[in-house]
């Protein structure tokens, strides 16, 4: 029995992880759960799994569920807040397995803390591995512990390479889908609503990671939390575009082999690759290969896409730099998605705030966030300095 911690059970990994186990009841079981802000979810949660700890995000909202808790006879289960909480729930000693999917860099350090508690964690979160990807992966080596990548992209090289040695491996290929402006014209990018950008062709997500994929950022931080995953430097993890999203990840081996990891488009199936590693179990999670009928590729175009070729810029310099470009791309994303700015302008804000980021590699968490905390006000300077002119919808085709 696998004994399950969630960081971000209300989102859409949590969900489908809870869909996992209530599939797989033999097999696992849910200990504690960090909800963020839906009490009622959280609630629901709590009357159906009974966890040992549940934590909210605020502390409002941990006294809010108390109060229905205590209503509903539960008042057994205890319930935390904040950061203190979320740590509290990724190191509870009966915990197994983490599955880190809060986003953004709110669950960083409960992330850490499972790692240094010695938990097995299963990795959803980007920015854990963006921010704080070089403690991450030294801190899970000092522990004998695996990293293993939920991301159906980094799930899929994962998979591929338990088909060679380490050393074997001469390039990781990443899949994008190229997002909703991939035949857009980039002198019609500056006019791109907030509308157009959140209506990804391929999958339905949140609305920062919808407006990184049409940025093709998304695809810049998986190449670095490929390089930190799988130890690879920035220049043997490529980017290809592939529109069909049938194949997650390719890698190619040094004898010319190249494997492809290709599944149905669901979460569900990198989680239970994640939860059941190194076994394989049965599901009913099936891609029919009788309905492929091509399978498109073509290199990134980086003068229309720029966030991409500033990701490669902050791998190649890693530490501040990665952390900088998270936090830069966040306020700058928050900022167009308020109309604050153009979708043109957030590559612009990401470029002066790591061109302003000193070289330097934080040694703790703590000097994580101090960098990130640097980085966000530094793009909020920039944001505020910038002037949006109304140019019109631009025509997508």
């Amino acid at each position: 029995m696998t004994r399950i911690a969630i960081l971000g059970s209300t989102g859409s990994i949590g969900r489908s992880t809870l869909k996992i186990v209530e599939a797989y009841p033999e097999r696992f079981s849910i200990v504690t759960l960090a909800a963020g802000n839906n009490i009622d979810i959280a609630f629901e949660d709590a009357k159906r799994w009974k966890p040992k700890i549940i934590s909210m995000a605020t502390a409002e909202g941990a006294e809010q569920l108390r109060k229905k808790l205590k209503v509903a006879g539960l008042e057994k289960i205890e319930v935390s807040e904040g950061t203190a909480g979320t740590v509290k729930v990724a190191t509870h000693p009966e915990v197994d397995f983490v599955v880190s999917a809060i986003v953004g860099v709110a669950g960083l350090e409960a992330t850490y803390e499972a790692v240094k508690a010695g938990k097995t964690v299963g990795l959803a979160n980007k920015e854990c591995l963006v921010a704080a990807g070089e403690l991450l992966t030294v801190e899970a080596r000092r522990q004998a512990k695996p990293l293993l990548p939920i991301d159906s992209e980094h799930n899929a090289v994962h998979q591929c390479m338990r088909a060679g040695r380490m050393e074997e491996v001469e390039r990781v290929w990443l899949t994008a889908s190229g997002g909703p402006f991939l035949n857009t014209p980039k002198s019609q990018f500056a006019g791109i609503t907030v509308q157009q950008a959140l209506n990804h062709p391929t999958w339905k997500m949140g609305q920062r990671i919808t407006i990184d994929s049409a940025t093709l950022m998304n695809k810049g931080f998986e190449v670095i939390e490929a390089c930190r995953l799988f130890n690879l430097p920035p220049s043997r993890v490529q980017v290809m575009v592939h529109p069909q999203s049938t194949i997650h990840s390719m890698v190619e081996f040094v004898d010319g082999s190249i494997l492809a990891q290709l599944s149905v488009t669901d979460m569900r199936l990198p989680i239970l690759y994640a939860l059941t590693y190194p076994e394989r179990i049965i599901s009913d999670l099936r891609l029919d290969v009788g309905e492929l009928k091509r399978l498109d590729f073509a290199e990134p175009d980086l003068d229309k896409f720029p966030c991409l070729r500033l990701a490669y810029q902050a791998a190649e310099a890693g530490g501040a730099k990665t952390i900088a470009l998270n936090a830069a791309d966040e306020v700058a994303v928050a900022a167009f998605l308020e109309g604050k700015i153009r979708f043109t302008d957030i590559s612009r804000v990401i470029a002066r705030v790591l061109d302003e980021t000193l070289d330097r590699h934080p040694e703790s968490i703590i000097e994580v966030l101090l960098v990130d905390g640097e980085a966000r006000r530094a793009a909020q300077k920039v944001v505020q300095g910038t002037k949006v002119t109304s140019t019109g919808p631009a025509l997508v085709r």
